[in-house]
């Protein structure tokens, strides 16, 4: 290994470090779920979750079979691992707050002073069947060591993929934190999330296809055997997956050493998981959740909501003021005009890379386009187009090179005061849509989603603390773990 190799792999941990801070640092305790069927599978290995039923509105029961989530089981799959290694740490913190609480002569929820009615419900119905810890400490657990490492991660693999394109370590790490921090990767990587987690392993499994300058010491069955993997893993995430899997296999099949058949064992096995999921949870291997779950809003429409692409939702999900990509993320608009206007950076971004980026973008854009439940991006903010985040952001990436560094460096500082703020203040259904967090923060000050959430809980908060918690001091002890990280770093140019 050269000196330059062990530099760049001791800036590649600084930054996976790094990213994992921060995204902790913004943990938010939405209780998704997809955290429901963690539980599940971490407490008695078990698809069924019905001690939850009622709780969230994507529980429903089939007869027969009990309660399941109304989604793909792949999310949950991986927070259940490190949810499984905690519990005896969680389970015992569990067990001392409802033993005390059975000794207190006062038996009933605590307010919570959330502007939302459904949060205030599922708080107080939570606490009473004495899950508001457990679901708090699950949320945590599997937001710190599931979702922020795989984000972290992939922030890492843009670093070393930019790196190799390049041939600057310097200027593929500022373009990499752009990703990471610049981006809505930022906001959705504070809670458990699969649309997300599926662009990432299909962006992997793309790598793992394209291996510039042949850098990844693996033998090209192996490689396409785990792009396969990652493949199938994005369908076993969601069925919009199935767009990166026939995207990443198309690109198989122009590779100049084929391994066609190791790349299908690869996919085989994420799917094959899917399949005795759904005939376990529902008694059919090929029928998804959705095909099971009671008449809904939408549901109604073509097959349980998923119809054509709809020129409505089209639009939406691009330009919508609370949840489109483009206005969730200004700079993938700019960027992708760029690209497109001086034909990109072809010299290090091939023809055959670039038409799998196209089309697996536009593809799941069509695909979402049809899904009628992506309207509820209006309450969650931008979701179902963070699977194509890593595979946008490449172009967008090698465009923005194009301008002058001054106009590199303002573009980025208004993605990450724009990001940031969607980080600290997640609700986009009131008011402004995707102008609220950023008002809410300028006006009023720094914040932190858990912070916020403790600060709201009847009898946390002393008296004397008026306003709730104040993120500086976290801030300002993460500030001083990044300057120990960053402090003796010196960059291969």
């Amino acid at each position: 290994m050269t000196g330059s190799d062990r530099n760049f792999r001791a800036t590649a941990w600084r930054l996976f470090l790094t990213c994992w801070l921060i995204y902790v640092l913004h943990f938010a305790t939405n209780t998704v779920r997809e955290i429901f069927l963690a539980l599940a599978i971490g407490d008695h290995f078990s698809f069924r979750v019905d001690e939850y039923a009622g709780l969230h509105p994507d529980l429903f029961e089939k007869p027969g079979y009990g309660w399941h989530i109304n989604s793909n089981p792949g999310a949950s799959m991986v927070a259940a691992i490190p949810y499984t290694l905690f519990r005896p740490l969680t389970d015992r913190i569990v067990k001392e707050v409802n033993g005390r609480r059975a000794r207190s002569p006062v038996n009933r929820p605590p307010s919570y002073h959330s502007p939302l009615a459904m949060a205030r419900d599922f708080y107080r119905e939570a606490w009473k069947r004495g899950f508001d810890v457990k679901f708090g400490l699950a949320a945590f657990v599997m937001q710190a060591f599931a979702m922020a490492p795989i984000s972290a991660v992939a922030v890492v693999a843009m670093f070393w993929l930019l790196g190799r394109l390049l041939a600057n370590e310097r200027t593929a790490l500022w373009l990499a934190l752009l990703y990471a921090f610049g981006t809505p990767v930022f906001f959705r990587t504070g809670t458990l999330n699969h649309n997300l987690m599926l662009g990432h392993f299909a962006f992997l499994g793309f790598l793992a296809l394209w291996n510039p300058g042949g850098s990844l010491a693996l033998s090209t069955q192996w490689r396409h055997a785990l792009a396969g993997m990652a493949g199938g893993a994005a369908v076993l995430f969601d069925y919009g997956g199935v767009v990166l899997l026939a995207g990443l296999f198309l690109y198989a099949t122009v590779q100049r050493e084929r391994r066609l058949s190791a790349f299908l064992a690869g996919a085989a096995g994420p799917i094959l998981l899917l399949w005795f999921y759904q005939w376990r949870s529902f008694g059919h291997p090929f029928y998804p959740a959705q095909h099971w779950m009671p008449p809904v809003h939408w549901s109604g429409q073509g097959y349980q909501g998923l119809t054509w692409p709809h020129p409505e939702l089209l639009v939406a999900s691009l330009f919508d003021y609370r949840y489109g990509l483009f206005t969730s993320c200004p700079l993938l608009l700019v960027g992708l005009v760029l690209f497109l206007s001086s034909r990109g950076r072809l010299e290090v971004l091939g023809r055959r890379e670039l038409f799998l980026i196209m089309g697996v973008s536009i593809g799941t854009w069509l695909f979402y386009g049809g899904v009628h439940y992506s309207r509820l991006q209006s309450y969650t903010g931008v979701r179902y187009l963070t699977a194509v985040l890593p595979f946008l952001y490449l172009p967008v990436s090698l465009a923005l090179l194009r301008l002058s560094p001054r106009s590199v460096y303002f573009i980025g500082l208004l993605s990450i005061t724009q990001a940031w703020c969607m980080a600290m203040y997640r609700e986009v259904e009131h008011g402004y849509g995707l102008l609220e967090p950023l008002l809410h923060v300028f006006i009023g000050g720094f914040q932190l989603p858990w912070l916020v959430v403790m600060s709201r809980i009847e009898g946390l908060v002393p008296q004397y603390i008026e306003n709730g918690f104040s993120p500086l001091p976290l801030f300002v002890f993460t500030a001083a773990l990044l300057y120990g990280i960053w402090r003796n770093w010196k960059p291969q140019t």
